[in-house]
């Protein structure tokens, strides 16, 4: 069944609201999205009538799409999905989809050996790799490491629109430590990946300090279109120059850490840096090696360092060699005594 560009901008559309738990909507509330998102996308008004929106939920509910979308009402004016993670992006791409995505790939393939282009070709290698395989259906010949049970994945394009727009939002947050969720308006800036782990950096209202969120304790988001829009300057790549993870801390708080790596794991740490300051400081006879790194003590390097066990030792700061020695010591008595 051949759909139209603005058919697909409703369904994605009406897809979005659903997912949003945070509030209730009704036909005339999906008809206004449906509106927004045409205009945003098209930059002119389009009239979109209650006939259309009923007809694109009925749509959605039959096999014709491939969604099946479990759509019901509820108070017999709401709308909602009967499955709570239920998303139309979740079901497998048609024939057509991977006709379109064959033919971008094969555009995009022109422009790689730009210069603009130099960090996504490993991309265009996993992309291809994915249409192919899919299209095949033989096995994957590069597979990417992926949680696919980590919850707020489904935020990325929303928040990644709302950046794009400048538009405020209002989420709903719980982070481990706290007992209930709270809800708060946010300036967002940056979407951050870190350790197969999406964080949402920006700035809370009245309050111009930087915040990162983990995106999956998001319960869920929506838009504050009153409230005015804290342009950034944030530039990343400056902002985590001196950072391991997502935790950035002052500029006071930046120290060099002289670590020492055994002979076996010593190759690893040369060829895969921990940081970019990483310098090689000292060859030993045994075969091990004294590396520095310039970096904000924070929680990810501790982790970074913790995981290489027996095998490297942290020479300084004498803070962090005395943290690291208190962990190790707790996690050894956690096998000093057999189950």
């Amino acid at each position: 069944m051949a759909v139209n560009k603005n058919a697909l901008i409703r369904y994605k559309t009406i897809d979005k609201c659903l997912q949003n738990k945070m509030r209730d909507w009704t036909l005339n509330d999906l008809i206004e999205a449906c509106s927004d998102a045409l205009y945003d996308f098209e930059g002119r008004d389009i009239n979109v009538s209650t006939r259309t929106v009923q007809l694109d939920i009925q749509l959605m509910r039959s096999d014709k799409l491939g969604y099946n979308a479990p759509i019901e009402v509820y108070d017999r004016k709401f709308y909602k999905y009967a499955e709570e993670d239920y998303s139309i992006t979740n079901i497998p791409l048609t024939e057509n989809d991977m006709n379109v995505l064959s033919e971008t790939m094969d555009m995009l393939k022109q422009f790689q050996d730009f210069s603009l282009f130099d960090e996504f070709k490993g991309v265009f290698n996993k992309l291809e790799d994915r249409i192919y395989t899919e299209r095949h259906k033989k096995p994957a010949i590069i597979h990417i490491d992926k949680n696919t049970d980590l919850k707020g994945l489904e935020l990325l394009d929303e928040l990644y629109q709302a950046i794009l727009k400048e538009v405020v939002i209002e989420i709903l947050y719980q982070s481990f430590k706290a007992i209930v969720p709270s809800t708060f308006k946010f300036h967002p800036h940056l979407l951050k990946e870190f350790n197969n782990r999406w964080f949402l950096v920006g700035q809370r209202e009245k309050n111009e300090k930087l915040v990162t969120l983990a995106l999956d304790r998001i319960m869920g988001i929506d838009y504050d279109f009153t409230t005015r829009y804290k342009t950034s300057t944030l530039d990343a790549d400056s902002y985590y120059r001196n950072t391991i993870g997502v935790t950035v801390l002052g500029k006071n708080q930046l120290q060099n850490v002289l670590f020492k790596v055994n002979k076996s794991n010593a190759p690893y740490v040369t060829t895969k840096p921990f940081h970019s300051s990483q310098e090689k400081i000292e060859e030993h006879d045994d075969g091990s090696v004294t590396f520095k790194i310039k970096v904000h003590h924070n929680f990810e390097l501790e982790r970074l360092l913790l995981g290489f066990g027996e095998s490297l030792e942290v020479i300084s700061p004498r803070s962090l060699r005395r943290k690291m020695r208190y962990k190790f010591r707790e996690a050894g008595k956690l096998y000093e005594r057999d189950k």
